[in-house]
């Protein structure tokens, strides 16, 4: 997924088994972001961040969506857990993941794995990507005072 491209049109199954279209957001901005496992660190610090600062990102017209690998009990217990108020996909066939490019080769430890690459996208009422937070830009734990910085310095 590059910048101008439109994400696809079924986004997939929330925690909730609601079935997230991106034509039901038409007209709305979203943030929608890849992290790679519920209730890790890093993935709580950068949802908890979201969710802390998600009036003040919807103020600015945008919604927020997260995605990964985990079943839906785990978004469910994930979100539960942490209070959160928006939408968790759970992709467990990784088949959104890889249509946004947020799907790859990672290097930890020296062992390379396939895996979810955290990633953001910011998209625009129209469902195209304007902008892609790359992994090693993402600070988890301001990672929604990045947004509303870029955001803010954007316009």
């Amino acid at each position: 997924m590059n910048i101008g491209d439109r994400i696809p049109d079924i986004l997939g199954t929330d925690q909730n088994g609601n079935l997230i279209k991106s034509s039901d957001l038409r007209g709305r901005k979203l943030v929608l972001y890849s992290y790679p496992k519920a209730n890790t660190s890093g993935c709580t610090a950068e949802a908890c961040s979201l969710e802390a600062h998600l009036a003040e990102l919807r103020q600015n017209g945008y919604e927020v969506i997260g995605v990964s690998k985990d079943s839906a009990s785990a978004q469910q217990k994930f979100a539960a857990s942490h209070n959160l108020s928006f939408p968790l996909i759970a992709d467990t066939d990784t088949t959104l993941l890889q249509q946004l490019g947020a799907w790859g080769e990672k290097k930890m430890y020296g062992r390379t794995t396939m895996g979810i690459l955290r990633t953001t996208y910011l998209v625009n009422e129209e469902g195209i990507v304007e902008h892609i937070f790359q992994p090693k830009q993402i600070k988890t734990k301001i990672h929604a005072e990045q947004i509303l910085d870029y955001i803010k310095t954007d316009k």
